[in-house]
């Protein structure tokens, strides 16, 4: 069966302190990366979803296929590599309270990642392909997994969602920028921060970059603002909406939360204002709780993000 999403990225192991790592103390392990965030908030939701990656044959590669098939997301077309290093990430506190990562990345499986290792899932086919500027980051061979990934899509009428997600511990911005910019003019659907849009695509000021990226093909270019909210530009104009009021625990996680429901919405043929509404509404989740997915809603429970967190669900 067709997949409503195919995502494909690095998954990895994560390790979370709620203080500085060199105090040594308890550490909670779970799962963590941006597209499969993304595949654990759409299946979450209702929606048939497929991620394909490379991960070790080892026991955190064993954790990361466990969690994502206990959250129905469909791994079939997964690489388990033999002697190869699932990569890992450690969260921790730096005094005064931000949230530091600290990556383990160098050598991973999910840096040897291939074209012909994602070719069975593109062959299997998705409505939509999505896919971030973290896997290009890893190295040449992931990048031209994510340019053959792209170009399959657009071959066979898939769509195609980049959420940009620059991270600048991985590559510089002058390293980034070209590649982001060339992998923007293939994609239906360009997901970016305010501070990552630039990467994207030229012009001076937000108005001029989304102008050049909606001239260049790209239908929907959608602006995270953090807790200020979202915006999505179409060509029929621009639409805004703020952010849920919630009491914030962590923040990692937000963006690809907000990416889910944006698909989501976008899946069920919602409008735009609908689509930016759902993305608030998982993003809201995301922040209200610990871990990068963990306290992502099912459909029915949507409706009670925001409550106020004084008031008991009955």
């Amino acid at each position: 069966m067709i997949a409503d999403v195919l995502t494909i990225g690095e998954a990895m192991a994560a390790l979370y302190s709620d203080h500085p790592l060199r105090l040594g103390g308890e550490l909670r392990l779970s799962v963590a990366g941006a597209e499969t965030n993304v595949a654990i908030g759409l299946a979450r939701l209702g929606h048939r979803v497929r991620w394909s990656g490379r991960v070790g044959d080892d026991e955190l590669g064993a954790l990361v296929q466990r969690t994502l098939r206990a959250e129905q997301v469909d791994i079939t077309d997964a690489v388990v590599a033999p002697g190869e290093p699932t990569g890992m990430l450690l969260f921790d506190r730096a005094p005064g309270g931000a949230t530091r990562v600290h990556y383990r990345r160098a050598g991973s499986a999910a840096s040897r990642l291939t074209p012909e290792d994602i070719s069975p899932a593109m062959a299997h086919g998705a409505r939509v392909l999505h896919v971030t500027g973290i896997t290009p980051a890893l190295g040449a061979s992931p990048a031209a997994a994510i340019r053959y990934a792209i170009a399959q899509a657009r071959a066979t009428g898939t769509s195609v969602c980049l959420d940009v997600n620059y991270r600048s511990t991985l590559w510089p911005a002058e390293q980034a920028t070209p590649v982001l910019r060339e992998l923007s003019t293939g994609v239906d659907v360009l997901v970016a921060s305010e501070e990552e849009l630039p990467l994207a695509a030229e012009g001076d000021g937000e108005a001029s970059q989304v102008t050049a990226l909606l001239a260049a093909g790209v239908r929907e270019v959608v602006v995270k603002r953090g807790g200020r909210g979202a915006s999505a530009y179409t060509r029929q104009g621009r639409h805004d909406i703020s952010a849920r009021a919630v009491d914030v625990v962590n923040t990692v996680g937000a963006g690809d939360a907000f990416t889910a429901g944006y698909l989501s919405a976008l899946l069920d043929g919602a409008p735009v204002a609908q689509r930016l509404d759902r993305g608030a509404a998982l993003g809201a989740a995301a922040v209200a709780s610990t871990g990068d997915w963990e306290g992502l809603p099912s459909r029915a429970e949507l409706h009670g993000v925001g409550r106020p967190t004084q008031e008991a669900l009955r």
